[in-house]
């Protein structure tokens, strides 16, 4: 087996869900009652967040990098970030590491092809809404993102930032969620949707909204995960 490293606390919420999901997909899939060696190093995410906000990319692959730094020192053989706004620097972070990293948007790509899926929608914080980078793994898949109108990625972004990432999840939100799912569907005609959001499976639970497909970007990167712990 080989030993995780997870960059969490981008949110604390979604870290949580990828400890819970990564021992729970382990013990399924190894027998004998053993648990997974992983080792969560939990950042700052208002420090990282605000350099993201202000365009710092280069700060942002700089304090990562030594986040990961630090978990190849504790004995990490690969690493993953628990949250999909990072990913915005995959690429330089991954150039810097001196373990592998698993993509959450490449692993979340895979899925989305082998569902079959050409169209589908993208949604989480206004810098993966935006940020391109989702768009750059899939463009070579053939794969065409989507993601909802302006004034619906205010929302979305408010409620991700004001209420998700604090574990805060109202009925109310989770409806407005819906709405635009249905919009995208109907006014974008899109086969599935891509949670972009570690906290988004939290409010948006079921398997399918609006006749669509989710596609639980957590979920499958939890996959991923164990995937590569279990490689030889």
């Amino acid at each position: 087996m080989r030993t995780a490293g997870l960059i969490g606390g981008i949110a604390p919420e979604s870290t949580i869900q990828y400890y819970r999901g990564i021992v729970e997909t382990w013990r399924a899939r190894v027998p004998g009652g053993s648990y997974p060696p992983v080792i969560i190093n939990s950042i700052d995410m208002t420090r990282m967040l605000g350099l993201v906000g202000t365009g710092r990319l280069e700060e942002v692959t700089a304090f990562l990098a030594e986040e990961v730094q630090k978990l190849h020192r504790a004995g990490a053989e690969f690493a993953a970030l628990a949250s999909n706004t990072p990913h915005l620097v995959f690429e330089a972070l991954q150039q810097q590491s001196p373990i592998p990293l698993i993509s959450i948007v490449a692993t979340a790509c895979r899925a989305a092809h082998a569902a079959g899926l050409a169209r589908v929608g993208l949604i989480g914080t206004r810098f993966t809404m935006q940020g391109g980078f989702y768009q750059q793994v899939f463009a070579p898949t053939g794969i065409t993102l989507v993601t909802p109108a302006p004034e619906e990625q205010t929302f979305i972004h408010d409620a991700y930032m004001g209420e998700l990432v604090h574990g805060v999840f109202h009925d109310e939100t989770r409806a407005r969620l819906v709405t635009i799912i249905e919009a995208l569907r109907e006014r974008d005609a899109i086969a599935g949707l891509i949670l972009g959001g570690t906290e988004l499976p939290l409010i948006l639970p079921e398997p399918r909204y609006a006749g669509l497909p989710m596609l639980d970007t957590t979920a499958l990167h939890v996959a991923r995960i164990v995937d590569e712990m279990l490689r030889s």
